[in-house]
């Protein structure tokens, strides 16, 4: 049997199993982001490199003024060596300085791009990606981890490069000086090479468990905030901050083991070092003594080994740093990677008959959720359903029958496994979305309402005449707002009530005068009289419109004109209200509560 390819399981972005690129593969993805500002980056990388390389000239200033002013006893000469060793220092720190200033601004607008295309990308992925990722997962990402490469750009990045040239032009000085001393000093760069690839490895695999536990906190906290309601009306607050407490535990720990794994490197890239630089100050000491070597040269070559400390040394904390960044960089692209809404090719079907293309036509849809396992049955199948146009049909089925996930197909919220969904005649695949979701209208049983103005959600839903809307919807009360429509509603408009937050729900979904209406229980929420007045409102607008409406009351299927019956995942009756009162047990029992129908319906609960 054939398996659709939108429903084979994958590894899941936090599986240890999944395939992990290599750092640098991974960092190199980043280029794209850079190529716009890379003149500046390398223009003050090259700057860098100048600087550094100059603070390896004072070491050859310092010979020239102990073997030559200093043996000669010069005061003249030694002035002039401290003047040269003061303009070094200034320039130094003028081009450092300059460094900075060239990549502050263009790495800012590169971790500005990074999070617009990521908040971009996010709009086009569909619903199936937001219901597996947690919100705090996401706000992570286009947070804390954009600020960790924005970071490793303007500073480790360009100092892996230029300490990686500073140790290289200084070894070159160390041996051109006593290449004796050199080798002394070069003996412990195999070992820091093994132990720098070990440290490598374990900081980031600790470096992805603690952004992965800072996208869990973030959740918590964001989910405390939106449901602080549910939390003190429970009286749950105990029990949230000791799971805070838990998560923000584990990640501490995990920090403390990157502390510790980090000092561990440190220690020993500090440590080796001074231990090669003390035998060769022991040897190069012992050599001016039997003369065979100077005293500048000696001071000069111990100069050299010293300016080359915070280079060697660093190499831990850059590693760390880039590891961070390549683990930032890899939990952005896992959401960049996963593909937007696509048009899934029509399947099969025979063309509508002369005369049938109005309005809306389900043809022998199936729907399976993406994530769910080849073998599970479909949440629907064989789906055959027509809405003539100006129609309206109420659909009616058990709680988790899968009602609401039949409305979210025909805006392509959800894509539809196999089969034929129409809207006058074409094909909703084969229409751009935009113009899709212009034709299709919808209001959700659970409104969601923005941090704007009440006429800014309500014109969400297009152009339209906004008083004639907030009519319709009986949502009078807005003109008694402090502000009226111009009033803020907060956040998840919480500080209106459900009623009136599903008021306004509704008066966005028919502000723009769609041609096509999907309402989901859109009444729910309402006072009995408020409910009438809003359906012989909607009465008026469901005249010229097609419209698909879920209901759970005998009052809002009085709204329609027809009624479908969703059981088992297909249609199973069709027809008037009292039609299906008369002939339909399980309509019967659903509209008025009596005895339940011999059908066991209880294993076709869905999402």
């Amino acid at each position: 049997m054939s398996t659709d390819p939108e429903t084979e399981p994958r590894p899941s972005p936090h599986d240890p199993r999944a395939p992990r690129e290599s750092a640098v593969r991974t960092l190199a993805r980043l280029w794209p982001y850079v190529r716009p500002v890379r003149a500046r980056w390398f223009l003050a990388a090259f700057i860098a490199i100048v600087a550094s390389c100059l603070g390896l000239l004072i070491p050859l200033v310092l010979k020239w003024i102990v073997d030559g002013p200093v043996a000669d006893r010069d005061p003249g000469g030694v002035w002039l060596g401290a003047g040269a060793l003061f303009a070094l220092g200034i320039a130094e720190a003028v081009l450092f300085g300059f460094r900075r200033w060239l990549v502050a601004r263009p790495l800012a607008g590169v971790e500005a791009a990074m999070r617009a295309d990521l908040y971009r990308h996010l709009q086009r992925l569909p619903i199936a990606f937001h219901d597996r990722w947690a919100s705090g997962q996401l706000l992570s990402r286009g947070t804390t981890d954009l600020m960790v490469v924005r970071m490793f750009l303007a500073f480790p990045l360009t100092f892996l490069i230029v300490n990686s040239v500073t140790i290289a032009v200084g070894f070159a000085i160390l041996f051109a000086q006593e290449w004796t001393l050199g080798l002394v000093l070069l003996a412990p760069a195999v070992p820091l090479i093994w132990l720098c690839s070990a440290f490598e490895k374990k900081y980031a695999t600790a470096a992805r468990r603690a952004q992965d536990q800072v996208g869990d906190v973030t959740t918590v906290v964001e989910e405390s905030v939106l449901g602080i309601r549910i939390i003190k009306g429970f009286g749950r607050h105990r029990s949230q901050a000791r799971a805070f407490r838990e998560l923000t535990g584990e990640l501490r720990g995990t920090e403390l083991h990157k502390a510790r794994l980090l000092g561990g490197i440190w220690g020993v890239i500090t440590t080796v070092p001074e231990l090669a630089i003390g035998a060769a100050l022991v040897l190069g000491a012992v050599r001016v003594a039997d003369g065979g070597l100077s005293a500048g040269t000696l001071v000069a070559f111990l100069t050299t080994a010293l300016a080359l400390r915070w280079p060697i040394e660093s190499i831990g904390f850059l590693l760390a740093m880039s590891q961070e960044a390549a683990t930032a960089t890899r939990r952005y692209f896992e959401v960049m990677d996963e593909p937007e809404e696509t048009a899934v090719a029509p399947g099969p079907a025979a063309a509508p008959a002369a005369g049938h293309d109005d309005g809306l036509r389900f043809e022998g849809v199936r729907f399976r959720f993406p994530d769910a396992h080849p073998d599970s049955p479909p949440v629907l199948d064989g789906i055959d359903l027509h809405i003539r146009s100006g129609e309206t049909l109420a659909l009616v089925g058990a709680t988790g029958s899968g009602k609401t996930t039949l409305t979210a197909l025909v805006p392509r919220l959800h894509e539809h496994t196999a089969g034929r969904i129409t809207l006058d005649g074409r094909d909703i695949t084969a229409v751009d979305r935009a113009e899709l979701r212009a034709l299709v209208s919808v209001a959700f049983e659970e409104p969601t309402l923005f941090s704007a103005s009440v006429a800014e959600n309500v014109s969400m839903g297009g152009a339209g005449d906004l008083d004639a809307a907030l009519d319709i919807a009986q949502a009078g009360f807005v003109r008694s707002l402090p502000e009226g429509e111009r009033t803020e509603v907060g956040e998840q408009g919480l500080s209106l009530s459900g009623g009136q937050r599903q008021r306004l729900a509704l008066a966005r979904a028919v502000v723009g005068r769609p041609r096509f209406l999907v309402l989901d229980d859109p009444l729910s929420a309402l006072d009995v009289h408020t409910e009438a007045l809003v359906e012989a409102a909607l009465r008026r607008v469901l005249q010229d419109t097609t419209a698909l409406v879920v209901a759970h009351r005998p009052s809002t299927v009085l709204l329609a004109d027809r009624v479908a019956l969703l059981s088992g995942g297909r249609i199973t009756a069709v027809g008037t209200h009292h039609e299906l009162l008369r002939d339909n047990d399980e309509y019967r029992h659903l509209m008025s509560g009596a005895d339940a129908p011999a059908a066991d319906h209880e294993g076709d609960l869905v999402r």
